[in-house]
């Protein structure tokens, strides 16, 4: 009985339209690895200078979430055929006293000193592009790319005319703000609302500045006034650098379909995030944020994050999974977010940008060795081979190259 049964399920992988669907499926994967081997693949929000600093880290090494909370390196670069993308300096919006700005002036130079150095000590293997035509030379040149970008304007704060410094240093995307509000705009999650209802008189020099220089705003965790006035005051394209969907998740760092429409119809892109709370609805937990502060305090300062101190980050931070467990979103659901954003932007609107190493992975997409099944699924869509190159980068590249042309006027 049990070989007539084998034989029936055997017939059964045989038959024509079992053939053909499989047939299908590999030629599906092998379109897609084909594509994903040729484009050129960026991501706009790498947090991962971060980790720059810390004791004994090094990008070369392969990491593991896992065992130090670190989702990208240059063997899973390797990979998941991440050519590179922006590099994030980014400042927690501390206070905003004299001291607090000048503790942010400083943290922000240190990040930019960070990354520059990161790409010294590995000349061969990664590059500081300028211009969007870099990328490909680059790349062409078997290295990784590295454009320097901000998470958050207040190291300005203190002098805006930094803004000059840091171009010429290799900055080439500035974002407003992050979760609170700072001197420059009006955050979306800022606990106690809107400041400016937008853009400060600072912030609208600032974007101003931002064009004549070249700089890509980014307005990524701005409040919806803020992202409706740059929209209108920028002479060039904007983006949204790591952001999901509102229509999906009505999370307040989300935006909605309204918004994404007129960034496309103004030549801005959208770049999806994998933040697990910006993708699915998840319960608030006072005791958790809590537990989750004292986490953060252990790992903010890379510099001091010993491997003693890491080890015990790492345990409090699996403590805190286990006693206050929340729903994880999958990468069926961080597909969902960019399938509707595609279908709502079109797909000449859209990119990648999963906020790595500053919160972003889901599950079945945990770290950058899990791009490829990005472009197998936009395969699977129906998308074609230009709109699927646009999506991992070129659209990146063409917004900038709009941002350029703009720069002066």
């Amino acid at each position: 009985m049990k070989s007539i049964v084998s034989l029936a399920v055997l017939l059964a992988c045989l038959s024509p339209a079992a053939l053909a669907g499989q047939s299908e499926q590999i030629s599906a994967q092998a379109k897609a690895q084909s594509i994903h081997a040729r484009a050129l693949v960026l991501d706009t929000h790498l947090d991962t200078p971060l980790l720059f600093a810390r004791p004994g880290w090094d990008i070369m090494d392969r990491h593991s979430a896992d065992a130090d909370f670190s989702y990208v390196d240059y063997p899973r670069m390797i990979d998941g055929g991440l050519d590179g993308g922006f590099w994030a300096i980014w400042t927690a919006q501390g206070e905003r006293d004299l001291a607090g700005k000048r503790k942010a002036r400083d943290a922000g130079l240190r990040r930019l000193m960070d990354i520059r150095e990161m790409v010294a000590a590995h000349r061969d293997h990664f590059e500081i592009a300028l211009r969007a035509d870099d990328a490909q030379r680059i790349v062409n040149a078997d290295k990784r790319v590295v454009y320097i970008s901000m998470e958050n304007a207040s190291p300005l704060a203190t002098d805006p005319s930094l803004l000059e410094t840091y171009y010429a240093l290799g900055l080439r995307m500035l974002g407003l703000v992050h979760s609170s509000n700072n001197d420059f705009a009006d955050s979306a999650t800022n606990p106690d609302g809107a400041e400016f209802g937008g853009l400060s008189d600072k912030g609208r020099a600032l974007v101003a500045d931002a064009n004549r220089l070249g700089l890509i705003i980014d307005l990524s965790h701005s409040s919806n006034d803020t992202f409706d006035q740059v929209l209108e005051l920028s002479k060039a394209p904007v983006i949204l650098s790591h952001s999901a969907s509102h229509a999906l998740n009505a999370h307040p760092r989300n935006i909605d379909d309204a918004r994404i429409r007129k960034l496309a119809a103004k030549g801005g892109v959208i770049q999806v995030n994998s933040v697990s709370s910006f993708l699915i609805k998840t319960p608030t937990n006072a005791e958790r944020d809590k537990a989750m502060d004292s986490f953060w305090e252990l790992i903010e300062d890379s510099a001091d994050l010993t491997p003693e101190r890491q080890r015990e980050a790492m345990r409090r931070y699996h403590e805190i999974e286990k006693q206050y467990p929340l729903p994880m979103a999958t990468f069926a659901d961080y597909m969902k977010h960019m399938l509707h954003i595609i279908k709502v932007a079109g797909p000449e609107h859209v990119g990648l940008g999963a906020d790595w190493d500053g919160g972003g992975g889901v599950k079945g997409m945990e770290d950058i060795a899990s791009l490829p099944k990005i472009t197998e699924r936009l395969v699977q869509e129906g998308y074609s081979e230009a709109q699927i190159d646009g999506i991992l980068g070129g659209n990146l590249l063409r917004l900038m190259r709009q941002v350029e042309a703009a720069a002066g006027h």
